[in-house]
């Protein structure tokens, strides 16, 4: 199989769901390490197994259920992954990259990610929000770039400019959401790392003097694929833990998890709110 995935592979995914389902998204959201739950408020379901569409990249992380939840959020029609994969589990960028593509083949243009991540300014803790103004793509800086290979031209441009990867729009409606509902969120830097290791103190010594405020392993391939493809996006990290760059504290899985649950509901008013809204 080659390491890059082809139109052929996308259109076959794409036609196995448009088989599943008569509805027309407009709105695509892809769910972080315990954040699933959001996908339960979907009206009027279609669910599918990701496993049962062809070329589709199996997630195996615990919490995250690989399925998709097509149906109707505060009035729009949406298709939320539930369950993303990562680099990391062994896929290739371009692989990480299919989902967003037969979003895009399916007319989806909006597109909302969200993620656990690490906080790593002093002001964050476990619990925050965090919307994303701008991410550092390590991975792709080094030479793992989702967009690597051949260019989809069905797709975009070959040299495709992210100057403003997440929408200056979406980033002010979601700024007023969280001030009308009185869930004060912080702004800033997201980085995706390879994972699954978590950071060293001196990883995060260096990524705090580089201007990085929270830290992940997931959402830039995506994001930078979604740009490619002429997607509107906003992006929301879930502070599930804070970073000490001194090492005096350890994360696990299980604290994202934990925490993933208990920031949820926030979570979910923010989102249901800004669907309503987009």
């Amino acid at each position: 199989m080659s390491k890059f995935i082809t139109i052929e592979q996308i259109d076959a995914a794409t036609d196995a769901i448009r088989a599943r389902t008569t509805i027309q998204p407009e709105i695509a959201l892809i769910l972080g390490s315990g954040l699933g739950e959001l996908a339960d408020s979907v009206e009027n379901p279609t669910i599918i197994p990701t496993r049962e569409l062809p070329h589709w990249p199996v997630s195996t992380v615990p919490g995250h259920k690989g399925r998709l939840v097509i149906g109707e959020l505060e009035g729009k029609k949406v298709l939320v992954l539930q369950g993303r994969t990562h680099y990391y589990e062994g896929h290739g960028m371009s692989q990480i990259g299919l989902p967003i593509r037969v979003m895009q083949r399916l007319g989806i243009n909006k597109l909302i990610l969200t993620n656990a991540a690490g906080g790593l300014r002093e002001s964050f803790f476990a619990g925050d929000l965090m919307i994303i103004t701008d991410h550092l793509a390590l991975l792709p800086m080094a030479g793992e770039n989702p967009l690597r290979g051949p260019n989809l031209d069905e797709f975009g441009t070959r040299f495709p400019d992210m100057s403003a990867v997440y929408d200056p729009e979406y980033i002010e409606l979601t700024r007023e959401v969280g001030k009308e509902l009185g869930i004060p969120m912080h702004e800033g830097v997201y980085v995706c790392l390879s994972g699954p290791t978590f950071e060293t103190p001196a990883d995060c010594r260096f990524l705090k003097m580089v201007g990085v405020d929270a830290v992940g392993m997931s959402t830039v391939p995506e994001a930078i694929v979604a740009k490619h493809g002429g997607m509107r996006i906003l992006g929301i990290s879930t502070i599930t833990n804070k970073i000490d760059p001194d090492g005096t504290n350890k994360a696990t899985h299980e604290e994202v998890l934990e925490t993933g649950d208990i920031i949820a509901p926030k979570l979910m008013k923010i989102v249901r709110t800004v669907v309503g809204r987009m």
